[in-house]
């Protein structure tokens, strides 16, 4: 079930489609108690959402126990910042809706691949605590999570690792001076950046591992808990990778991080 993230029109909509409207689809876990939720944002070089990085990743997450939600973001023609006031709306609404969908507002999560692993860091950095003076209950809460899975994640806008069709589609073809630098998460971790697990493959020939390298410096320099897969070889894009022989692994490596972090 899809659940649209402002009950009026988003910020900087343009239109009433659904693709106007940026929204999360519902991915209960089965069984009693509190559960924690982790968003998935897919990939698709902020031009598209891929499919077989929403709902499978969702599904493989409700076997580990854990709530799911796929976030329905907007891509081109939108670009920054309509893609992260999503992923940040995102968060507050599942934590807004935590009493009724059995979640822990404690225990929230985002997951993302390639452009939606982009997305998924940017949240790390740009989060904050909420409004409590809002209006709208749901600005109220907080949009920072208490883990960030990247799968071969672009993450840096504005060094020669970038992805260029993610860059362009996202800050346009002539960014001002100093966008890229803001929307690069290798240089954007603080202290408050939560703990990550990142994996990529090493012959990446889409999105450079150096993307995930620079970060795992940058995290380790602010002392910030993580963790870091890198694969030998396989193409870009492999989701859940269950066709590859040594990159499949990365969900057993995943699950046992989450488990670590009190998630499953």
């Amino acid at each position: 079930m899809w659940h649209e993230l402002w009950q009026q029109a988003a910020p900087l909509a343009a239109g009433t489609t659904e693709e106007d409207l940026p929204a999360l689809e519902w991915y209960p876990a089965a069984g009693e108690g509190q559960k924690a939720a982790v968003i998935v944002c897919p990939g698709g070089g902020y031009g598209r959402r891929a499919p077989h990085e929403g709902a499978p990743i969702a599904e493989w997450l409700n076997t580990l126990g854990i709530s799911a939600a796929v976030l329905r973001y907007r891509v081109a023609p939108y670009r920054q910042p309509a893609p992260q006031l999503d992923a940040l709306r995102a968060v507050r609404y599942v934590r807004h809706r935590a009493a009724a969908w059995g979640v822990d507002p404690e225990r929230i999560g985002i997951l993302g691949f390639s452009a939606g692993g982009h997305l998924a860091s940017s949240v790390s950095y740009l989060a904050d605590d909420g409004d409590p003076a809002a209006a709208d209950p749901v600005e109220r809460m907080s949009s920072r999570v208490q883990a960030s899975i990247l799968c071969y994640p672009v993450i840096s806008m504005s060094s020669e690792f970038t992805h260029t069709g993610s860059r362009d589609n996202l800050l346009g073809d002539s960014p001002e001076a100093g966008v890229g630098e803001r929307y690069s998460g290798e240089k954007m971790v603080h202290e408050r950046t939560p703990p990550t697990f990142m994996w990529h493959t090493a012959d990446d020939a889409v999105v450079p591992v150096e993307n995930v390298l620079e970060l795992a410096t940058a995290l380790r320099r602010h002392g910030i808990p993580h963790e870091l897969h890198v694969f030998e070889s396989g193409r870009h894009g492999l989701g859940l990778a269950e066709d590859h022989e040594e990159a499949r692994a990365w969900t057993l490596l995943c699950a046992a991080w989450l488990h670590k972090r009190g998630f499953c």
